[in-house]
Order: structure tokens, then C-alpha cells, then sequence
């Protein structure tokens, strides 16, 4: 089975075609190639699959087996995979993912190839229903390891729960990641992200659902923004520094929907059993 390796300021996935073979158990080959001493090592497994409604349908599985509702970083290395090796040379692309349909704009350089993406996410969520959260408000106070910290909690087609309350250290962030992840109020788990203002943009750590740390994550750079920008702390533009780099990020107030900008690069291709 050929599959290509990619990545999203640091945020890396295996992607396979799936409009030309059959993936008999994606959850299992997930769990195999993802891990990162034993197989080829990634965040998740993207499947690249035909769509009866949109130009490609993305699936992805994190490196636990769970499938995730979608990932923009992960969608941005899923529309240079489609565009790069012919199986969708369009711009803008419509993608289908469990979290809707939604629109990526591709910017190719002088030899052809997709270098920089820009994805509409849609609108954010703060109906904790929706989201979810089983609390009445999407602002919820939780605590853990002595630590009792406000989240601002939004949806981006995935929870996510957003604190700017504390930027912990290695040892306080994995302590408080898992917990949060887990919690009760959480009803399918949650993305947790920890947040620093760094004047009119931020910086944040991301333990992410069914992967832990993670070195990205496009829908969590999303959430923080619209968090920030209910709370005043953040513009409607701003620059997300994540620890494998640097997100574009826009809430237009038109529209609603935020725009997220950031490169998206192969790493390197190869053949594995399937």
C-alpha cells in the first residue's frame, strides 16, 4: 500500500488514497502505522476518499484508532495531497468531512505544486450543547493536580476548551492534559489549549484528543482566536505561534466563519503492508 507522509507545522499525518483501493479496517492500520517506534509515525491517518457531494471526503483517525470529526491542519495536507498528485487539481476544493463541507483555497508555487492552503472553517460554536459541555455555559472553571483554571469552551466541528489562565511548563502540562482531555463535563473528551497573550497575537500548547501534545493544531489555533475575541484579549487577526510554528488566523465578521492560513509540505513517500 504506497501512503505519503505530511505535515502541518509539525502537526504530521500518513495520508492514502482511497479513491482507487479499499481500506477493510482504517481504525487498525491507524493504530499500526501511526505509532512512531513501530510503524511510520504520525499524529493520524488521513484517508483520501470520493465524495457524492463535495470534490473529496476526509476521514481521519488519530494515532489512538478514534476518528476525529475533522483537523485543519490535517485538511490543509489533504488538499496539497489531492492537488499535487492529480486527484483534484481544483482551487477553491470542496471537502467533506464529519464536521460539514468545507472550502480550501490552494496557492501553488512556480512548479505547480500547492504550497500554502487557506481553509474556511465555518462558524464557531459556544452552545455548550453543541460543542459539547454538560454545563450550562460554555465558560466553565475546572480543577486538577492544584491547578483550578477558567475555560472558555468553543466548537469547530470539535470540542475544544480553551484557557488563558495559565502557558504551564512541561511538567504541569502534562499533568493537567490528560485530566481535562477525560473529564466528566467533557462528554466525548475535549482538545485543551493553553494559552499566553503576546500583544495582539498568541502562544499556546495543545493537548490534543486521542493524540496528547501535539506540535499543532488548526482547529485549536480557531478556537483560541474566537475565545479570545469574546474576551477581549485578541483582534479578529492574529498570528497563533504553536510549538511547530505559526498560524494565520481570521475571524471575519461578515461571514462569521474563520479562515485559517498555514503551509502544508510532504515529507516523503512509501510502500507498507496494508
Amino acid at each position: 500500500m504506497r501512503f505519503t507522509k505530511m505535515q502541518g507545522i509539525g502537526n504530521d499525518f500518513i495520508l492514502v488514497d482511497g479513491f482507487t483501493r479499499e481500506i477493510p479496517d482504517p481504525k487498525a492500520l491507524a493504530v499500526r502505522l501511526c505509532d512512531r517506534h513501530f510503524g511510520v509515525g504520525a499524529d493520524g491517518l488521513i484517508l483520501a476518499l470520493p465524495s457524492p457531494v463535495a470534490d473529496a471526503r476526509m476521514r481521519i483517525l488519530n494515532s489512538d484508532g478514534s476518528e476525529a470529526e475533522m483537523c485543519g491542519n490535517g485538511l490543509r495536507c489533504l488538499g496539497k495531497f489531492l492537488y499535487d498528485s492529480g486527484l483534484c487539481r481544483k482551487s477553491p476544493m470542496r471537502v467533506q468531512t464529519l464536521a460539514g463541507i468545507l472550502t480550501l483555497t490552494l496557492d501553488a508555487g512556480p512548479d505547480d505544486m500547492a504550497q500554502r492552503v487557506t481553509v474556511d472553517m465555518g462558524a464557531p460554536t459556544f452552545d455548550p450543547g453543541k460543542i459539547p459541555v454538560a454545563a450550562d455555559s460554555n465558560a466553565i472553571s475546572l480543577e486538577a493536580a492544584g491547578h483550578r483554571l477558567r475555560f472558555f469552551c468553543v466548537g469547530m466541528g470539535n470540542p475544544h476548551a480553551v484557557t488563558f489562565d495559565l502557558y504551564p511548563d512541561d511538567a504541569a502540562f502534562a499533568a493537567l492534559g490528560p485530566v481535562f482531555e477525560r473529564h466528566p463535563v467533557f462528554p466525548r473528551r475535549c482538545n485543551i489549549e493553553f494559552c499566553r497573550v503576546e500583544g495582539a497575537n498568541a502562544r499556546v500548547r495543545v493537548w490534543e484528543r486521542g493524540d496528547g501534545p501535539t506540535l499543532g493544531c488548526g482547529t485549536g489555533a480557531c478556537a483560541v482566536l474566537a475565545a479570545g475575541v469574546r474576551q477581549g484579549l485578541l483582534p479578529r487577526r492574529a498570528q497563533i505561534m504553536l510549538p511547530g510554528g505559526t498560524l494565520s488566523i481570521h475571524w471575519d465578521e461578515a461571514s462569521d466563519h474563520l479562515f485559517m492560513t498555514g503551509p502544508a509540505e510532504t515529507v516523503f513517500t512509501g510502500d507498507t503492508e496494508q
